[in-house]
């Protein structure tokens, strides 16, 4: 373990299924059923063992403070007293060492109604609201079981996030649809005022490339760029934007999938079995599974697992054609599980590699004019 870095961030299923059916959701719609075998919760039993190995790690590696994510599935399904039980479990097991937690629950957005925002509020855990854009984008990918869209719900407990509970308010995830209005999509998440706006790639890999060619995501991200550097002031933080501008200044990244920062993250699953990223669980069936568990194994034994050394590699991880990519350093190669090519496993770019660089090289070219037209 010579040189591993110690885990931060504990990813917690604590609902394994979910209240949408969005068409492209990583859990249930892809390679990867392992969801079908999972308990619906994770059980008492299983969330204070969890909240044993989190402490004995921090003890272990010296750590004053651990984020905790809540995750599902649709997390919000345990109600506002499940919500509360598993913050006091893992909070009051954690202060017994002295490590204080930071909280996080990311949620589709439908069940954020007034009791549920009190309890988040009363046990100081921030919401992270998934939401796609305007009701047209939204509703495409992110309906019901039943076909319904879910806009208006979304927006119901946005709003009440946003107002009353802001200080809750940590930022939405959006899911990029490259036929979409790069700009339209952009601005419809603005009203809210959004403190932090994450824009993921659509999850794929070689051998089930993304929904729309090389270079349409690029170019999708370039026009989300110039809107967003171009507003007379910053409006929100865009999370993948911010960070290549980081690297490409010469920063370090502070995110596992840009640049060759280590992942220090790591998924429990309800039933107590850890898991890598969910970004791998486009590969095959079990493909973010590492054959641990909470009751068998320690956090220190998940540094050693192959899959997350790996990922704690840095350029050692990466394809010969990264590792001559004058970019290496600001891409790193992109997020792990879109790396995957069926027979040959990781060792490949990123299957968005023309878009990645044609994002970064827009980047530089607009650094290089703002310093001159500054001089």
């Amino acid at each position: 373990m010579a040189g591993a870095a110690p885990l931060r961030q504990f990813v917690l299923k604590i609902r394994s299924r979910c209240n949408l059916a969005c068409d492209y959701c990583i859990i249930y719609e892809h390679a990867d059923q392992t969801w079908r075998r999972q308990p619906h919760a994770m059980e008492p039993g299983t969330l204070q063992q969890t909240a044993r190995r989190i402490t004995e790690h921090a003890t272990r590696h010296g750590l004053s403070r651990v984020r905790i994510v809540l995750h599902g599935g649709e997390p919000l399904l345990a109600g506002p007293e499940g919500i509360a039980r598993v913050v006091r479990v893992v909070r009051d097991t954690l202060a017994e060492v002295g490590t204080e937690a930071d909280f996080t629950v990311q949620t589709n957005g439908t069940l954020l109604e007034r009791r549920m925002l009190d309890v988040l509020a009363e046990h100081r855990v921030r919401v992270g609201v998934s939401i796609d854009g305007d009701r047209q984008a939204h509703d495409a990918h992110r309906r019901t079981p039943a076909g319904g869209g879910s806009y208006d719900r979304v927006m119901a407990g946005l709003n009440l996030l946003s107002g009353s509970y802001r200080e809750l308010y940590a930022g939405l995830l959006c899911t990029i649809d490259a036929s979409s209005d790069p700009v339209a999509v952009y601005e419809s998440l603005l009203p809210t005022r959004p403190p932090l706006v994450d824009f993921l790639l659509p999850h794929a890999h070689w051998g089930q490339p993304p929904p729309a060619p090389p270079g349409a995501y690029g170019r999708w991200l370039v026009a989300v760029f110039d809107r967003w550097a171009g507003a007379p002031g910053k409006e929100t933080s865009v999370r993948l934007l911010d960070e290549i501008l980081h690297t490409v200044l010469g920063g370090r990244s502070r995110l596992d999938w840009v640049g060759l920062a280590r992942t220090v993250s790591v998924f429990v699953e309800a039933d107590g079995s850890i898991h890598q990223n969910d970004a791998l669980r486009m590969g095959y069936d079990g493909a973010s599974a590492s054959g641990l568990d909470v009751f068998r194994h320690s956090f220190d034994d998940v540094l050693l697992h192959p899959g997350f050394a790996a990922r704690q590699a840095g350029a050692r991880a990466l394809a010969e054609k990264c590792l001559a990519c004058p970019e290496m350093a600001v891409c790193g190669g992109g997020e792990y599980g879109h790396r995957y090519q069926p027979g040959v496993g990781y060792r490949r770019p990123t299957v968005y590699c023309a878009d990645l660089l044609l994002l970064i090289g827009h980047v530089r070219r607009w650094l290089a004019r703002t310093a001159g037209q500054s001089r």
